[in-house]
């Protein structure tokens, strides 16, 4: 009897043991998982740090704080932004105000995450309504505005995917 009981008492320790030798050589279910997150990652962190950058740049825009919306902008557009920003036409012109600013959808695109934003503004009575595209990429290790450009107006009675207004000021 004394044999049959060390065989139990062996396979029993082999079975409590099995499920963490097998995890650790890469079979189970919390490998997997750990291996799936990588991938999800970098998509989960572009969408985020874009809404962010534009954000930022929204709420400068809004406040008039030209140094703010300036850091933005990746390094190449700084240049451009200081000679246009204040001018007649530019995002932080005196004239213009901007009472609100919604990011209405973001999504991956040829050179970065696309941030597609409608924006109101107004200048002395007058109202309207624009819509923006920002492509945001990353440089170095930063994220940062590469492009600004006019966008598409959405389709009549569609609803915005994850829209969120700006506070305006």
């Amino acid at each position: 009897m004394r044999p049959t009981h060390r065989r139990l008492a062996a396979s029993a320790a082999g079975l409590v043991l099995l499920p963490a030798a097998l995890a650790g050589c890469g079979i189970g279910g919390a490998a997997e998982d750990e291996a799936a997150k990588p991938e999800r990652a970098p998509a989960e962190e572009a969408a985020t740090r874009s809404r962010e950058r534009v954000q930022a740049y929204l709420d400068a825009m809004s406040a008039k704080d030209v140094a703010a919306g300036r850091s933005q902008l990746c390094a190449l557009l700084h240049d451009t932004f200081d000679v246009a920003a204040t001018g007649p036409n530019g995002d932080f012109a005196d004239h213009f105000k901007v009472p609100e600013a919604t990011i209405t959808d973001i999504r991956s695109g040829p050179r970065g995450q696309e941030v597609s934003v409608s924006v109101s503004v107004t200048a002395g009575k007058r109202k309207i309504n624009r819509q923006l595209v920002f492509t945001v990429t990353r440089d170095g290790g930063d994220w940062c505005i590469a492009e600004e450009a006019p966008g598409v107006a959405p389709a009549a009675g569609a609803t915005p995917k994850g829209a969120v207004p700006s506070p305006a000021s």
